[in-house]
């Protein structure tokens, strides 16, 4: 995830005291136990089901669906789902506000993420990234073909990539332009009449008398903080998952246009959701 955008007006986090302390223990270490215990179990059997299927997981990608939906009720963190995860091949874009976003995300829909290649080399984050099946993106123009082979193998093979088009995180009090480039993948000959995206709405509410913000995750603010802060709450807010109609790929002439469909659907909903 790149949290490189930035409003200047970064909220401190609050001071904790000893009852956050221990909440921030027991959800941290009951999270930790069930992440890193799925991971164990995904991996002993991706090593039967690598073999068997290649690309293909048909059994993997529950594991994480059922560790990230645990993860969430550990943290007390209520999810809501509304709309229909399409079935066909396609991939999924959505608006990205924090590294909940994982999570959330993962919990409503058997995904895979695509994220930028730094990720990868990231101490446990990336480690776990990898072992989901995460697609990196190398942000050299010299590799943009073979980037375009990597999409197309997976989407081929039936995944569902994800892909945060704003090419950052924000405070979730908004949606930033979609940048088009990634939609471009979608078009290759032997995809775009086959495909269809569907654009995805992630709406935080924070908890009651807290800042809005509570759940963003941007500019210059330090994971492990944001992560303290969010364990350390004594109630959550809650969480929206809005899932739009799929857009066939063939129906648009380019790559901007997708883009600009896709980004509407999801700040359309975002701003009449978000003030609930």
């Amino acid at each position: 995830m790149t949290t490189t955008w930035d409003d200047g007006n970064v909220p401190k986090p609050r001071r904790l005291g000893a009852g956050d302390w221990v909440r921030v223990a027991l959800r941290g270490l009951t999270v930790g136990a069930l992440v890193f215990g799925g991971l164990i179990v995904l991996l002993l059997v991706r090593l039967v089901e690598r073999p068997l299927c290649g690309l293909r997981r048909p059994v993997t990608p529950f594991i994480t669906v059922g560790v990230c939906k645990g993860a969430l009720r550990l943290i007390g963190l209520p999810l809501s789902v509304t709309g229909v995860p399409m079935r066909g091949q396609g991939a999924v874009v959505a608006n990205h506000s924090s590294w909940l976003d994982i999570f959330v995300l993962n919990a409503s829909k058997r995904i895979y993420f695509v994220s930028k290649s730094e990720v990868a080399s990231w101490p446990g984050i990336g480690w776990l990234a990898r072992s989901t099946g995460t697609v990196f993106v190398v942000r050299d123009p010299k590799r943009a073909s073979e980037q375009t082979q990597v999409f197309q193998d997976r989407l081929l093979a039936g995944h569902k990539l994800l892909f945060f088009p704003e090419g950052t995180s924000t405070d979730g009090l908004r949606v930033l332009p979609f940048k088009p480039t990634l939609f471009q993948a979608f078009f290759a000959p032997e995809l775009r009449d086959m495909l269809q995206v569907q654009p995805v709405t992630v709406i935080y509410h924070a908890p009651r008398g807290a800042d809005a913000r509570f759940y963003g995750w941007w500019g210059d603010m330090v994971f492990g903080t944001h992560l303290l802060g969010t364990l350390a709450a004594r109630r959550q807010g809650r969480v929206e998952v809005i899932y739009h109609p799929p857009l066939n790929v063939a129906d648009f002439t380019n790559r901007k246009t997708l883009a600009a469909a896709a980004e509407a659907a999801v700040r359309g909903a975002h701003v009449l959701a978000a003030g609930n």
